[in-house]
């Protein structure tokens, strides 16, 4: 089990700016689960001289350059960093997420939460997701997000759902807000099979559809 935490200064400015009411709330992340993220990084990535050696839900050990050698913590973060700042404006929409966010507004609160690099990023992002009628309040974090999810949730009555792709930030909100109803949506059909299954999900899916009519019901059930 994860260890509890707390958000960051940065992110906590950013949460209590946002109005809180008694609807339901759904949290959601936007890299591989709102835009596709892990085919358009493989493609810069391709481009650099490196490439995933497997499709394992891990970065770290699991891009390498085009002589085998596992680039460095250092190199991978530089990757990443380098590929929000220049591919931002670009990632496209996963099919169904703005319907499916749409119809599920009319019940509930919907904040976006999102590990994104670079402050400036924030912007160029909130309009591309505007530009595919995805208008959210955006929250933009780093490192586990159990903190801000905590944050978020705090003082809410009514249900609390959390989807996002990575199992390290599952398993955080898991342990910092263990009410929260967990989903895990995972875009790329290749990093969805080869997923381990983690304990107390509540749903693992690549499909919009089902994670919407899932999300219904369960608002359903809690009225």
């Amino acid at each position: 089990m994860a260890e509890p935490t707390t958000a960051n200064p940065h992110t906590l400015a950013q949460i209590v700016e946002i109005p809180r009411t008694n609807k339901p709330l759904i949290i959601c992340d936007v890299d591989e689960v709102i835009l596709h993220f892990i085919s358009h990084l493989e493609d810069f990535m391709g481009k650099q001289g490196f490439r995933f050696t497997d499709h394992r839900y891990r970065l770290n050990g699991n891009i390498v350059d085009d002589d085998g050698k596992p680039a460095s913590r250092d190199a991978v973060r530089a990757l990443l960093s380098t590929f929000f700042d220049t591919h931002t404006a670009n990632q496209r929409p996963v099919h169904g997420a703005a319907d499916a966010l749409a119809a599920l507004s009319i019940r509930a609160d919907i904040i976006l939460l999102t590990n994104l690099p670079g402050q400036h990023n924030k912007p160029v992002r909130e309009k591309l997701l505007a530009d595919h009628e995805i208008r959210f309040p955006l929250v933009t974090n780093s490192g586990p997000k159990g903190g801000a999810v905590s944050a978020l949730a705090g003082g809410r009555r009514a249900p609390v759902i959390f989807i996002d792709d990575s199992p390290t930030n599952l398993r955080s909100v898991q342990s910092s807000y263990a009410g929260a109803t967990l989903i895990q949506f995972i875009a790329d059909e290749r990093f969805f099979a080869s997923a381990d299954p983690i304990a107390g999900i509540h749903l693992k899916t690549n499909d919009w559809r089902q994670a919407c009519n899932f999300i219904e019901e369960l608002l359903a059930s809690e009225s």
